[in-house]
């Protein structure tokens, strides 16, 4: 779990042709109702405001372009290279949850995951795609991961791997997600994410 500016949805002019809606997928997740939210995410909220005081929209997915894969990659890597992993604990001085931007160079899982959610809003990435969620670990510790919504299926920005890869691929047990939607809402998933793979060819999903 030890694990990286607003977040707000991208121009539409940067979302044009690279990101479609799509109402199937073979490999996404199936969400329940809504559920319970972090206490991390609401102390987010409260400590930035202007990060989730955004409108609702309708849910989108990413488009699973070449270009697009090499984008995920990049920040990815990046996110987990530059970050320095320290447990909440050593961190804040707290066992409650502390979610923010790597604004120190270090933290946990949770600083990973919303620095990438960042920087791939940055890049273009509509908010709708790019969801914050809570899983357990394959030694049952809760962690936070972001999943990227694309046309062919959920796929995994994790802190724990390099490598990206589909959900149903870390073996994670997924508890719950933000809403495509609406950030601030969080909706239940109880799935086990099939059995985990270190590496995974991701690259053949795309077009």
């Amino acid at each position: 779990m030890i694990g990286a500016t607003a977040l707000q949805a991208a121009p539409a002019a940067a979302q044009s042709t690279w990101f479609k809606v799509r109402s199937t997928q073979s490999s996404a997740v199936t969400v329940g109702g809504p559920t319970s939210v972090p206490y991390g995410w609401v102390d987010f909220c409260h400590r930035r405001p202007k990060e989730c005081k955004v409108p609702a929209l309708p849910a989108t997915n990413v488009k699973l372009t070449a270009q697009n894969l090499r984008t995920l990659k990049r920040i990815n890597q990046k996110a987990n290279s530059s970050i320095k992993p320290v447990s909440n604990f050593d961190h804040w001085g707290t066992m409650a949850d502390h979610w923010d931007y790597p604004v120190d160079g270090k933290g946990d899982c949770k600083i990973y995951a919303l620095y990438k959610r960042k920087l791939l809003q940055e890049a273009g990435f509509p908010r709708q795609a790019l969801l914050m969620t809570v899983v357990h670990d394959l030694d049952n510790e809760g962690h936070t991961i972001l999943t990227v919504k694309t046309d062919k299926g959920d796929l995994v920005l994790d802190n724990l791997v390099d490598e990206i890869r589909p959900w149903n691929a870390t073996g994670y047990y997924f508890v719950k997600r933000q809403s495509q939607q609406n950030p601030n809402i969080w909706v239940s998933i109880n799935q086990r994410g099939g059995t985990p793979q270190t590496l995974t060819n991701v690259a053949k999903l795309v077009d």
